[in-house]
């Protein structure tokens, strides 16, 4: 579904991501992780058009420019970015409609219900200010946003940031609900252990180049990838 070859990305002068190449296909969760500063959210806001690049971006077998970051959501490419992007003055209904700006034709009443379905709180807060709701509660406004753009390919960028242990969990449940109702889905995370436990396959980022790629399950069990970007060495390095 997503093929990028050779992508590089520069600040200025400062170039942060070297000729990264990945794959995504269809229906799975990919996932990118790594230390700050690797390069992990610059990569997702070059693919969504946000940053200039250079190398080549492919989705559904067509070529993406740099830019143009109001074409990808109507090609079925959505993010949600890092810090969520609510509009913190305007309600939940009406965050919930500027995901239908990329939209083409009318979009029913019943496919906003479709997304209080899903995020019950939601609807309980529909005509609030967004800025009144809780962190969590403002990650799935900012998915429930995405959702309604009818995304075939969504991009998270660090859903789980600022987020206590138990709706970090409800966040990866989402995200799981997601890929099962036939959603792919390339997720940057900070959490990579859970990242892991729920990914079909990852790459490993460090300073703009990927160090490693595999089965997540994979990346899991291998001693230095668990010591170097997980936290602990697996029971086979001991």
């Amino acid at each position: 579904m997503l093929r990028v070859e050779g992508l590089c990305v520069a600040y200025g002068a400062v170039r942060v991501v070297h000729e990264l190449s990945l794959d995504v296909h269809p229906g799975e969760i990919v996932a990118l992780i790594g230390p700050n500063g690797a390069g992990k959210t610059t990569t997702l806001k070059a693919i969504a058009g946000l940053l200039p690049f250079t190398g080549n971006v492919t989705f559904d077998n067509r070529g993406l420019r740099p830019g143009y970051a109001e074409e990808r959501p109507r090609d079925g490419l959505v993010l949600v970015p890092e810090g969520r992007g609510i509009l913190t003055r305007m309600t939940v209904y009406e965050n919930l409609q500027l995901g239908c700006y990329s939209r083409r034709g009318n979009v029913s009443q019943r496919e906003f219900e479709t997304i209080f379905d899903r995020f019950p709180i939601l609807a309980e807060r529909r005509n609030i200010p967004a800025g009144l709701l809780s962190g969590g509660e403002q990650q799935m406004l900012a998915i429930g946003r995405a959702l309604i753009a009818k995304p075939r390919l969504l991009m998270l960028d660090e859903p789980s940031l600022g987020l206590s242990p138990m709706l970090i969990e409800s966040v990866f449940r989402i995200v799981t609900e997601l890929r099962d109702a036939g959603i792919t889905i390339l997720l940057v995370e900070q959490k990579a252990r859970q990242t892991l436990a729920i990914a079909n396959r990852a790459y490993v980022l460090e300073t703009g180049r990927i160090v490693a790629t595999d089965l997540a399950a994979n990346l899991v069990g291998d001693a230095v990838i668990a010591k170097a970007y997980l936290g602990t060495a697996t029971a086979s390095s001991s």
